[in-house]
Order: structure tokens, then C-alpha cells, then sequence
């Protein structure tokens, strides 16, 4: 019979309570507030929170507490408030070093603090066999601590270190928390062990689980918890005692470690966010290689840099290792004529262009770099390959869709979409179809003004064909010159969540390609319809329903008053109403930098300010 497992003994230094419990109440119900709105100032409060429990002394008002760290003019002023309201309540002789009758504060083990601290009930036998998971010894409840350069672990600290920088916005995206979280883990978060389908990013969701890191937002929002910032605050203190190498102290030694693996607990959200971050790699180590030697291909038939044995960057696709395929929006070959649609599809098929049939949230036809994979041994699908996005998105238009679109409100919205979507060379496809705009609801020369408005008013660029198979015959003539023209460049993947959505990078010219390019997973998320919108988005789209006020002269709006709430404002701060008809005329908008006009600005101020018609 095996030797029982040596018990560690020892007695815990039980913690004083704090001196200032009323204070610490309000300023935790402060933080959970923030918290569930999502707000920054949630991390302020919790550093005042960590400073208050480290002071011994009470405080007899908040103006006392300056003198602690993070405890600031706003802070005070807030407790102060909350004070004279205290006494108000409860006499101007009210004690405030004690917690109303009734009242417990929540400490992070789940116990209530008060001034009358009974110790904690210990459970029973039957109890710790139940839901409480107990540890080797039977009688300690087991800790969740990430193993050291585990996928959590790098996540973890990479959040803290986030939260603690002065101007933090107190979230990360993913791949920003990737790039940034690598240097901290053995695994890769974007490229699988051979063999397995699991990747550093699949730990995760057991962090969602176990409630130390919340997602939410759309893109995703990762940050710490309460109990998340806890334990990233002890990793990180492991961390510089030990220099950021070596094992673990013993502080740490005496949690249970759990690592990531198969039996994570949301799977099917694993095997998604898995397949994302394949399709969406590192963009540190993207870029680390885009400037290193030549690369040289390593057994896997992945590029890897010469002189170093850090796995292959998920970012980067070399000359040679990739296709340029044609994307074709679903819609284009189903319902509606459908002879018109097959014939589109026969077409390709005979002009041997390569093509995929799939759902475009925008754009009727786009192109990709897909990655050559090389099936594994072993495995019975080849890993799914990468794809990012060449800058051309194209928007077919037949006459009769083009007239339906002008009378629904569809036309402006797709235009203005599609100057969003991020990719810099958008193309109106039109298909004139002979004398078939002579039987439509709007006049001819109005549908020709629509087109020439789209090319010279917005910018995009117009190609005029007569029927489907002078458009399949573009499709072609454009596959075999983006194919040539990407045939030689590095391919470099970018993220639209770390740059915004502003399209400042150099849009490149007709023999030097853009070669910084965002995933295929990434821009038809990022292009959903119906998705969360923010508020800026929504007044966006309430002035484009004015007639006359197109995309570019809502987002010059948008620039200065960013939503309906700083224009109202402004409104209020004029002083006469011809000055609020005038306040968005000398706002200037698009290439030419022309003014909105008074007409215009007249016309959202009577929108938004005054009762009844507009006149």
C-alpha cells in the first residue's frame, strides 16, 4: 500500500479587517457598477480598492485619504458625497469605522466582512466530496493558476501589463492580446502542434470559465475580472521575483496547476476561435519575418526564417506559396433567373478561372491569396489554409437591380458599405443590357446619372458591360492580372480591429500592390449587416435618409460631431437660431474639400430641433 502523501502544515496570517469598511463598500459598489457597463474607470476604482485594504489606519473623511496612492480629486469628492449622505440618514454622529447592522462586504473567498468576524464554518465531510472540488489532501479547495508560459498564463499577464499602462483603454482585441502574449508563451496562438487541432489561444475559454477573463463587445473585447486581476497581480509578482525565467515561487506551488488541452470546456467555440486563429495569425512575428532573411521551407511546407528556430510566423505568405481565387457571392448563382446565373457559372468554368461560391456580406465578387497546404500524414482533411483578402471588391448591378435599389435605398447604403468594408479599390459592375432600361420604373437618363454620380461624386471606379458574358469575361481578364501582379510580393497579413477602421495605409499603385492585407474570417465578420453598431454608426445612418446627404457628407459630420448627443449640444450653445442653421455649413467634405452648404445644415437643424414639418 502506497505511503500516504505528506501533508503540508502550516497556519495562514489572517488578514486584519479594514479600518474603513464604509468606504470600502461604496467604492466596490462603484467598481461592480463600472463593471457592468463596461466602463474604464471599474480598474481606478480597483486600484483605490487595493490601497485602501493595505492602510491601517482610519480615516475620518475622504479628503483624508488623498495622501493613499490612486486615490484622486474625484474619488474624494465622490466619497464625500456619499458620506454627508450617510449622515444625513443616520445622524450626524453616525460611526463610519463600522458597516451598517445587516450589511457585509464580499471578499474574494466568498465570505462576509464585518466588525463582528466570526471564522468561517468549516465544511463537513459530505460537503467536501460535494460540489466543492477538493484537493490531494481532502480538505482545500482547489485554485485554478495557469501553468508558467501556458496559453493563460501569457494571457493573463498580458492583460494585467495592459491595465496598468497610464491611458489604457482597460481591453484588448485578439489579435492584439495574441501579438502581444506570444513572447510570454512555449505554444503558438495561431499555428496547432502537429497532431493536435488545440492551439495556446484554445486556454482561453477555460479562463472565461473559471470567470477571470470576460469577452464581450463585437469585435470581441477581451479584459481581467476582478478575480482575473488578482491572480494576473500574483503571476506578475512571481514574474520579477524570479526574473521572468525559472520556476514558479512557492506561493504559486501550493495551487493546483490545471493546463489547456483537449478537454477544454466550450468546445464547438474552441474549434471556431481555433480555425480564426489560423485564418487570423501572429502579426508580431508576421512582421519580425517579413524583414528577416530568405525564407527557406520547413518539412510541414511552411516558410520559416533562415538562422532562427522559432516556428513559422501565421502572418506572412511567401511568393510561391499561395493562389489568387476568385470569391463569388452565393446569391449570384442561385434563385432568381437562374439560366442568367448558371450561364455565369458555365462561363468561368470554360475560361478556367479558379473560383469559390460563397456568402460576401458585401460585394457581389472579390479575390483572395489562399495559402497551399500539403496534406499531414496521419490526417484525413489537409489543415484548412489561410486567406487574405486582395484590395478589390467588386458590386455587379444589372439595369433592373440598379432601378430597384435607387427606389428602396438600397443603392447608397451598399455604396456606403462598401467604402467601409476596408478594401481600398471598389468597382460598380453595371450591366446596361441593351434596351431593357426602356421598360423600368425610373427614366433612363436618371439611371445614367445614378452611374456617373457613382463614379465621379464617389469614387469608384465604373466598368460598363452589355451582358453576363462580357462580365465573366472581366472576371477573367482581372483573376490572370491580379495573379501576375501579386505573383512576386510577400503578403503580409494586417488587423483592422489594432488600426480602427480609418484606411490610411498607401493604397499601392498598378505595379507596386498593397501587400498589407486583412483575412477573408476578419472582413466578412467585420461587413455583417445587421451587426452590433455603434453609436456614431446609427447617427451615420439616420443623415444619409436626407435627401442630398450622401456617405461622405456624413462622416465630414461624424468628424466634428461624432454623435447626436455632441450636436445637440453645440445646438444649445448657439445663441441664435440663424446661427444653429448655419453651425454645419462651413464643414467641408470629400476630395475637393467643398462646403455642406446652408441649404443643407438648415435642413438637419430643423430635422433634429424644430416641431412639426420641414419646411
Amino acid at each position: 500500500m502506497p505511503a500516504p502523501a505528506q501533508v503540508r502544515l502550516g497556519r495562514k496570517r489572517v488578514l486584519p479587517p479594514c479600518p474603513n469598511p464604509l468606504f470600502l463598500q461604496w467604492l466596490t459598489e462603484l467598481r461592480d457598477k463600472a463593471a457592468e457597463r463596461g466602463q474604464k474607470t471599474q480598474y481606478v476604482y480597483q486600484k483605490a480598492i487595493s490601497s485602501l485594504k493595505k492602510y491601517p489606519l482610519p480615516l475620518q473623511n475622504a479628503r483624508e485619504a488623498k495622501i493613499l496612492q490612486n486615490f484622486g480629486d474625484g474619488i474624494c469628492r465622490i466619497l464625500d458625497e456619499k458620506l454627508q449622505k450617510h449622515y444625513q440618514e443616520n445622524g450626524p454622529n453616525a460611526p463610519i469605522h463600522s458597516l451598517p447592522a445587516g450589511v457585509s462586504l464580499p471578499l474574494p473567498g466568498g465570505h462576509s466582512n464585518n466588525n463582528n468576524l466570526a471564522p468561517p464554518k468549516q465544511p463537513s465531510r459530505k460537503e467536501k466530496g460535494g460540489g466543492v472540488e477538493s484537493g490531494r489532501g481532502g480538505g482545500r479547495k482547489r485554485e485554478y493558476v495557469p501553468q508558467k508560459r501556458s496559453g493563460g498564463y501569457a494571457v493573463l499577464l498580458t492583460l494585467y501589463r495592459e491595465s496598468q499602462v497610464s491611458g489604457s483603454r482597460g481591453f484588448m482585441f485578439k489579435l492584439q492580446l495574441q501579438a502581444e502574449a506570444q513572447h510570454l508563451c512555449d505554444k503558438s496562438f495561431s499555428v496547432p502542434d502537429l497532431g493536435s487541432k488545440y492551439t495556446a489561444w484554445s486556454s482561453v475559454s477555460t479562463l472565461i470559465q473559471k470567470q477571470l477573463v470576460q469577452k464581450t463587445h463585437n469585435p470581441a473585447r477581451y479584459s481581467l475580472t476582478e478575480q482575473g486581476l488578482a491572480l494576473a497581480e500574483r503571476l506578475e509578482d512571481g514574474e520579477r521575483e524570479t526574473g521572468g525565467g525559472g520556476q514558479q515561487d512557492d506561493r504559486m506551488s501550493e495551487v493546483v496547476e490545471e493546463e489547456e488541452g483537449p478537454d477544454v470546456a466550450d468546445l464547438p467555440d474552441d474549434e471556431e476561435e481555433s480555425v480564426n486563429s489560423r485564418t487570423r495569425p501572429n502579426l508580431t512575428a508576421c512582421v519580425a519575418q517579413a524583414g528577416s532573411a530568405v525564407p527557406v521551407m520547413s518539412a510541414s511546407g511552411m516558410p520559416q526564417a533562415v538562422g532562427t528556430n522559432a516556428k513559422p510566423a501565421g502572418g506572412c505568405m511567401y511568393p510561391g506559396s499561395y493562389d489568387i481565387v476568385l470569391c463569388v457571392d452565393f446569391i449570384e448563382t442561385t434563385g432568381g433567373s437562374t439560366a442568367c446565373k448558371q450561364e455565369l457559372v458555365k462561363e468561368l468554368q470554360r475560361n478556367g478561372v479558379t473560383f469559390d461560391i460563397r456568402k460576401l456580406n458585401v460585394g457581389d465578387f472579390l479575390w483572395v491569396a489562399r495559402e497551399r497546404v500539403a496534406p499531414v500524414p496521419g490526417q484525413l482533411r489537409p489543415p484548412p489554409s489561410r486567406e487574405l483578402v486582395l484590395d478589390y471588391v467588386i458590386e455587379r448591378k444589372r439595369m433592373d437591380d440598379l432601378c430597384g435599389s435607387i427606389i428602396d435605398g438600397r443603392f447608397r447604403e451598399q455604396k456606403f458599405r462598401l467604402k467601409r468594408c476596408g478594401l481600398k479599390k471598389p468597382i460598380y459592375l453595371v450591366e446596361e443590357c441593351g434596351s431593357a432600361a426602356a421598360h423600368l420604373s425610373l427614366p433612363e437618363t436618371t439611371l445614367q446619372q445614378a452611374i456617373v454620380n457613382t463614379q465621379v461624386v464617389d469614387g469608384f471606379f465604373v466598368k460598363r458591360v452589355q451582358d453576363v458574358k462580357e462580365s465573366v469575361a472581366y472576371l477573367t481578364v482581372m483573376t490572370r492580372h491580379l495573379s501576375k501582379l501579386y505573383q512576386n510580393h510577400t503578403l503580409v497579413c494586417r488587423s483592422r480591429e489594432l488600426e480602427g477602421d480609418a484606411q490610411n495605409e498607401e493604397s499601392g499603385g498598378r505595379h507596386n500592390p498593397s501587400c498589407s492585407l486583412i483575412s477573408f474570417a476578419e472582413f466578412n465578420q467585420g461587413a455583417v449587416k445587421n451587426k452590433c453598431q455603434t453609436v456614431g454608426e446609427v447617427f451615420a445612418r439616420q443623415l444619409m435618409q436626407i435627401s442630398g446627404l450622401s456617405g461622405d457628407k456624413a462622416v465630414a459630420i461624424l468628424e466634428h460631431y461624432p454623435t447626436l448627443h455632441s450636436l445637440m449640444k453645440a445646438y444649445e450653445q448657439c445663441h441664435s437660431e440663424l446661427e444653429k442653421e448655419k453651425l454645419l455649413s462651413s464643414i467641408q467634405y470629400g476630395k475637393l474639400r467643398r462646403n455642406l452648404g446652408p441649404a443643407l445644415s438648415r435642413t438637419v437643424y430643423q430635422l433634429y430641433c424644430r416641431k412639426g414639418a420641414l419646411s
